[in-house]
């Protein structure tokens, strides 16, 4: 029988300290900004999750979720709220609440927020070990500010000289409508 993972609070949200099973809400749990890529809960805890990563992010209009990359890994991507641009293999497509994205293993792309307010992106990947990342330079991402300058495998080089992305209380009930 699995156990309930221990939970702890900090000034940030509440998070898994251990491997067992858990319940959290999005408001209650810890997200990062950063000025550049948006807003991100942090739903997996203390550690990330070792076979499938979770992820609600919030981009503003123009605001990119990360730079344009593939994955060696299969990710699916639902918009819950808002719009965004997905640039996906060179090409730009609207996206709205409730459009779902399936990026099969190897599939450059990369989300932009736009409309006239906030996106909200459930993000969900599988992972092992070896991520197989690879960023390349890209007119179509650089117009949207997500184009690394190099191109290369390693995320420390695609993303030298981004502003960190720092840990916050939960925004969730400014995105969340009828709180």
């Amino acid at each position: 029988m699995t156990k309930e993972a221990r939970m702890e609070r900090d000034e940030n949200g509440l998070t898994a300290q251990d491997d067992g099973w858990f319940v959290l809400n999005a408001g209650d749990a810890p997200w990062v900004a950063n000025e550049r890529f948006g807003l991100g809960c942090r739903i997996e805890g203390a550690s990330p999750f070792p076979h499938l990563g979770i992820h609600l992010r919030v981009l503003q209009p123009g605001q990119p979720a990360c730079l344009y990359h593939s994955e060696a890994l299969q990710e699916d991507f639902l918009v819950l709220s808002g719009e965004c641009t997905l640039v996906v293999e060179g090409e730009e497509r609207l996206l709205k609440a409730w459009d779902f994205f399936h990026c099969p293993p190897g599939t450059l792309h990369v989300f932009v927020g736009a409309g006239e307010g906030p996106c909200t992106i459930l993000m969900v990947g599988a992972r092992q070990k070896e991520m197989g990342l690879f960023y390349p330079v890209n007119q179509t991402a650089e117009k949207h500010g997500a184009s690394s300058q190099v191109e290369t495998p390693n995320p420390m080089l695609a993303y030298e000289g981004t502003p960190p992305r720092q840990m916050i209380p939960s925004p969730w009930k400014e995105f969340v409508k009828g709180e």
